[in-house]
């Protein structure tokens, strides 16, 4: 008797338990996850039956009975969860973070171009009703880089959005150098302006898309000798403490000059298998891989129909003729050997 009772403590107790691990199970349930089939409480008007079932893949209410479909197309009407990492767990909305924006764009902003007089007649704001969501702008704005960090990181990433110039993806890895920069402490002691052009030049180095430091020092309004020999130091500096070092080859550079040169396509391919020829003999160490580039197009271009001179070509690599002259000298002894 005493042995029944027990059991039969324990099988409640482990009902229980079911129960509300259960109960636990369904509050926990996303909205987006069922569809609702309300609409169809009645009868079938084929077979005269009352049992649905929902269809959520295709979004249809089907007839369990004669398989009828009552309805397609139907909406959610739940909240529309995503999950931009690609896990499981979709357990916010919005758009995806994003790492040039200095907070991720996790916060919400008041848009400038609501906020001008256009705006704000399309949103039948009065003059006063303007002054105040200014004033309300000022103050979020404001709120969100109290701290030095928050300024540094939203100087940096808005440098790289209008002086990078660079595809969305190189975008994002150029932001998280800096942001690597910025936790090793590179950034101190320098300028933000010189840290963010190192780290869009490594980055666009890092996806072997050419771009010369001479460029970039020049998108960055750093043109004065000592301003590109202090972005070159500081190229160095974050190549060797976040360890990328991607050394660039000539051959990244050939598309570049081919198009900036105007060249036929026949150019490219024969300074591709020329380069190829090359590439190995150690002459070419120590020499500049956007000159080498320019040498091989422009010993290219004049076995062709569309001949470019010296200063066209050295106008495109950045290098004088008397360099190009000298690498032209060892290409043409590579040649005859």
């Amino acid at each position: 008797m005493e042995r029944s009772i027990a059991s039969r403590k324990l099988s409640q107790n482990t009902s229980s338990k079911n129960s509300n691990r259960h109960s636990h199970v369904v509050a926990n349930r996303r909205p987006s996850q069922s569809r609702s089939t309300e609409a169809f409480g009645g009868s079938c008007k084929v077979c005269g039956g009352t049992s649905w079932d929902a269809d959520d893949i295709r979004g249809e209410t089907i007839c369990a009975d004669c398989g009828f479909v009552a309805a397609e197309n139907m909406i959610d009407p739940g909240a529309e969860w995503v999950n931009h990492s690609g896990g499981d767990d979709r357990s916010r909305v919005g758009s995806p973070t994003t790492l040039t924006l200095s907070d991720k764009g996790l916060s919400t902003e008041i848009r400038r171009s609501d906020l001008t007089s256009g705006g704000a007649r399309k949103h039948g704001l009065s003059g006063k009703g303007l002054r105040d969501w200014r004033r309300r702008q000022r103050i979020d704005q404001r709120s969100k880089t109290r701290d030095s960090r928050s300024r540094n990181l939203s100087s940096a990433m808005q440098y790289i959005r209008d002086r990078g110039d660079l595809p969305p993806q190189i975008e994002q890895e150029a932001a998280s150098l800096y942001r690597h920069s910025v936790e090793r402490g590179l950034v101190t002691g320098r300028s933000i302006r010189g840290v963010t052009a190192a780290c869009v030049y490594i980055a666009a180095r890092e996806a072997k898309i050419p771009r010369k430091i001479e460029d970039v020092a020049k998108a960055f309004d750093m043109i004065s000798e000592i301003e590109t020999k202090e972005l070159k130091r500081t190229i160095r500096l974050v190549a060797r403490n976040l360890g990328t070092h991607h050394i660039t080859s000539p051959d990244e550079y050939f598309e570049k000059f081919h198009s900036d040169l105007g060249l036929p396509p026949s150019v490219l391919g024969e300074a591709r298998e020329l380069w190829s020829t090359v590439k190995d003999n150690l002459s070419w160490q120590g020499k500049k891989p956007s000159g080498i580039a320019g040498v091989v197009l422009y010993f290219a271009s004049q076995n062709s129909t569309s001949p470019r001179t010296q200063s066209e070509v050295c106008s495109v690599s950045g290098i004088s003729e008397v360099t190009l002259r000298g690498l032209l000298k060892i290409l043409n002894q590579m040649i005859k050997q």
